[in-house]
């Protein structure tokens, strides 16, 4: 054999094997996706658990997060997100939530208080209202027009943390590496249809009016259901100055993928001028059924399902 038809011959059983290899990989993703996946950020176990369940009964994957993050906000022992959620420096649980669906709507609630489900407030504003924000007096007002109860939201255990930490009044708004802190829930359903929520109840002791990242579209939540789907954790106003979940789906647009998306988002926190004591966590979750993140600091864990198998991972970090 001449030695040019060799090496174009060679050339075309290369590109067989390359295409075969494609197809292979497609065939596992779809294989991920036939079930749906759902990621979160930390230890969320009941809430994927939740939001799978919604899953494998053929719902969608905006019922699936919202069912998802309803887990954490009713549950007491939760300190970071609704009820027993730590208060502000005046003893006031305030709650903020985004929720984001696979058309590309969005609805939001800032400062929300007294109402324990602050992400199915988020969903009606979307769904009922033209506007993506609703804040304060009239995000609680809306919520009790829509059949809400309202509720004193702050539980015995976060009280006594509160009483305790008046004593000493050292406001430190610093999320450290080892604190639970917001849930960020996303899903693809059977359809292929990508939807994202976020919930929290902020930074501990926080100055009366701060928000956070989790209820700004774009910084602690974004969806693209052609592209993919991101959410973040950690020190909020770090997060919202490098509008961080919109730029790692615009990097998965680019090929990136999910993880290397987190990383490079999370090297993207470094020119922030101060300490870098702080924590970030990034999740993403691909188009394909692909997820990845990555966080600042070393232990942050993540909760995955898929295939029926639930998964607890930690993180790569930058340091």
């Amino acid at each position: 054999m001449q030695r040019r038809n060799f090496i174009k011959d060679s050339g075309l059983c290369l590109a067989g094997l390359t295409i075969l290899q494609d197809l292979h990989n497609l065939t596992k993703i779809d294989d991920h996706r036939k079930e749906g996946v759902v990621i979160a950020t930390w230890n969320n176990q009941k809430a994927v658990e939740a939001a799978w369940k919604v899953l494998q009964e053929n719902g969608s994957a905006l019922n699936a997060v919202e069912e998802g993050a309803r887990v954490p906000e009713a549950d007491e022992k939760d300190t970071s997100v609704g009820y027993g959620g730590y208060p502000d420096r005046e003893g006031i649980v305030t709650l903020d939530a985004s929720i984001m669906d696979h058309e590309g709507n969005a609805g939001s609630v800032f400062f929300l208080q007294g109402i324990k489900h602050p992400i199915s407030v988020a969903r009606l504003v979307m769904e009922k209202t033209p506007h993506v924000y609703l804040a304060g007096e009239g995000a609680r007002l809306f919520a009790i027009e829509n059949g809400f109860k309202e509720e004193n939201l702050l539980s015995e255990g976060s009280n006594k943390e509160y009483q305790e930490w008046k004593k000493k009044n050292n406001y430190s708004p610093v999320i450290g590496p080892k604190v639970h802190d917001t849930i960020g829930i996303l899903a693809i359903d059977k359809e292929t249809r990508l939807s994202g929520a976020c919930s929290t109840s902020g930074l501990a002791f926080k100055m009366h009016g701060r928000v956070g990242d989790s209820p700004i579209i774009g910084s602690g939540l974004y969806v693209d259901n052609m592209i993919g789907a991101a959410s973040a954790t950690g020190l909020g106003e770090a997060v919202i100055k490098k509008v961080g979940s919109f730029s790692i789906v615009e990097m998965m647009r680019t090929g990136h993928s999910p993880k290397k998306a987190c990383k490079k988002a999370i090297e993207r926190l470094l020119d922030i001028k101060g300490p870098k004591d702080f924590q970030v966590g990034y999740i993403a979750l691909s188009k394909e059924g692909e997820v990845g993140a990555y966080s600042l600091q070393p232990n942050f864990p993540y909760v995955v399902i898929r295939e029926g198998k639930f998964e607890l991972k930690y993180a790569n970090s930058y340091f």
